[in-house]
């Protein structure tokens, strides 16, 4: 429903009139704001005392506390042509009521700002990209990755696109990664699979080769470790994971792979976790279950990412590169990890240098890492293209992203990741639950009954979660006092700065033992959707 034209709406106090997206076209989308029936209409049914606003397309409809809302593109940028058509992102929406007022809502109604348009939709809608989607188009699509398919019930992903020229020719190159809406949601509250096998922040990514009439392409895929586990946040900056013990794992395995091979046929899966610490079940389960499912369609490869590029030793991933090599041609790759894809660019080039070399851009005995023009082009679209799907469930851009695209770890690289990390940190304890109420909200997740005076959003807090954080500022204040203002001796002095000292750091031993009673927790799914 996205156009690649732009729209006009109107808005009368009975009924939104929504232009068609072709040029000339009479047709005019007719929405009573009373019923909510949609009908089509002609222009001169239009009032010529309707509101009249520019728009570029329809993202759908959603039922909130005031009723139902019309969201609509308000703004949008061309990125480029794919296969013969535009592509264009979606930069701006406009959340619009069919209510003409609030005044039927109840004052806890009213207090419930959370599940109303102008605090809802901002922290969850992301810059997308849009061409011209009829309903027979979207009834076609792959339902994964559509995302605005519950925004649409009521009417029936992102590519980075580059004109590049290697021995004098001149080809199209193109990302287009798709992040599918199952099992959707903020880095630590979804992890694992659920019950049918989808994998939480199931991303696609596909690598697109086009010359002289011929066409190319390079499917892989990242996902959380598909089994049951969760990771929540507890105030420490990497909470230990959490392998369930009262599921059959291999169930939702099985469906998960069952499920891949179905679409992509055989897979190489990837998995780059820590085979030490923490991290360290997970490998070990991931392996076992391969294993167990004996399935010769899959093959799987473990590198300790952390362990043999550590200390800067990047050209290690070479090792990778190897291991991979000699079965790419036999099976597809699925990279399954705790870590980026977008920075494993060696590996991206290989099969870059496969899709043109297949087509014909590239001679034999050529290289990808020898055209420097293209390279360049290459590795900041990667780059781009982490740091977009990296925002969507971490909150930041991806790390080492200034490796991706120099080839070596910068100074400012080292300090942008610290200032990521350190924004991480708080969003994942301090604000992803609201994100993630945003993302079920927007997916359908989570339906809100106008008749329901209850919201799930008001929930009390402990007495802890005011009582402690403020003891711990207080006494650590007055340890710093005592320090600048010494007493009439030291050992009143040292009585003193052990006293608050101690007392700051007992406050804060019991803070970070009860962190999940400090973390701002999603409120409008049930927990055991969440795990």
């Amino acid at each position: 429903s996205a156009a690649a034209s732009t729209q006009h709406q109107h808005t009368t106090a009975e009924k939104f009139y929504i232009e068609a997206c072709d040029d000339g076209a009479g047709d005019v989308l007719a929405i009573d704001r009373v019923s909510t029936e949609v009908t089509l209409a002609v222009r001169k049914d239009i009032p010529p005392s309707a509101v009249t606003r520019p728009m570029c397309g329809i993202m759908g409809t959603i039922r909130l506390v005031a009723g139902m809302y019309l969201i609509v593109i308000t703004k949008k940028k061309k990125v480029g042509d794919l296969l013969g058509h535009a592509v264009w992102k979606a930069t701006d929406f406009d959340i619009i009521s069919y209510k003409k007022t609030v005044l039927h809502l109840t004052d806890t109604q009213v207090g419930s700002s959370v599940l109303h348009e102008q605090n809802v939709f901002p922290s969850c809608l992301p810059s997308g990209f849009m061409g011209r989607l009829s309903i027979s188009l979207f009834k076609g699509a792959d339902q994964r990755f559509v995302w605005n398919g519950h925004l649409l019930r009521e009417f029936m992903a992102q590519p980075e696109v580059n004109s590049c020229c290697i021995n004098g020719k001149i080809f199209d190159w193109n990302i287009i990664s798709r992040r599918s809406c199952f099992r959707a949601g903020v880095r630590y509250y979804i992890r694992g699979i659920d019950s049918e096998g989808h994998a939480a922040n199931f991303v696609e990514t596909e690598q697109i080769v086009q010359y002289n009439g011929a066409k190319a392409s390079f499917v892989q895929t990242r996902g959380s470790i598909p089994f049951y586990w969760s990771q929540r946040p507890n105030l420490k900056y990497k909470p230990k994971p959490q392998i369930s013990k009262s599921v059959n794992h291999l169930d939702g395995f099985q469906r998960h792979f069952d499920s891949q091979i179905i679409t992509y046929g055989k897979q190489v899966i990837l998995n780059l976790v820590n085979q030490k610490g923490s991290e360290k079940p997970l490998e070990q389960a991931f392996a076992k279950m391969v294993d167990s499912l004996g399935n010769g369609m899959i093959k799987y490869v473990a590198f300790d990412f952390h362990k043999e590029c550590s200390r800067m030793r990047w050209h290690r991933l070479q090792i990778l590169v190897d291991m991979v090599a000699e079965i790419q041609n036999e099976f597809g790759l699925v990279l399954i990890s705790l870590t980026k894809t977008g920075n494993l660019l060696c590996l991206d080039g290989i099969f870059s240098f496969h899709l043109a070399s297949r087509i014909g851009v590239l001679h034999v005995g050529q290289r990808i890492e020898e055209q420097a023009d293209f390279e360049k082009i290459y590795k900041n679209a990667w780059a781009d293209n982490a740091n977009a799907c990296a925002k969507q469930y971490a909150g930041t851009g991806a790390l080492k992203t200034d490796f991706t695209r120099t080839g070596k770890r910068t100074q400012w690289g080292l300090l942008m990741d610290g200032w990521n990390s350190m924004i991480r940190y708080y969003k994942n304890n301090f604000s992803d639950g609201f994100r993630q109420d945003s993302i079920d909200l927007f997916l359908g997740n989570y339906a809100v009954e106008e008749a329901d005076m209850n919201t799930p959003l008001h929930e009390p807090k402990d007495w802890k979660f005011l009582t402690l954080p403020i003891i711990m500022v207080v006494a650590f204040s007055m340890c710093i006092i005592c320090l600048l203002m010494a007493g009439d001796t030291w050992t009143e002095t040292l009585a003193y700065v052990l006293f608050w000292g101690s007392a700051s750091v007992v406050t804060a031993g019991v803070i970070l033992f009860n962190g999940r009673d400090f973390v701002d927790a999603p409120k409008l799914v049930q927990k055991e959707k969440m795990d």
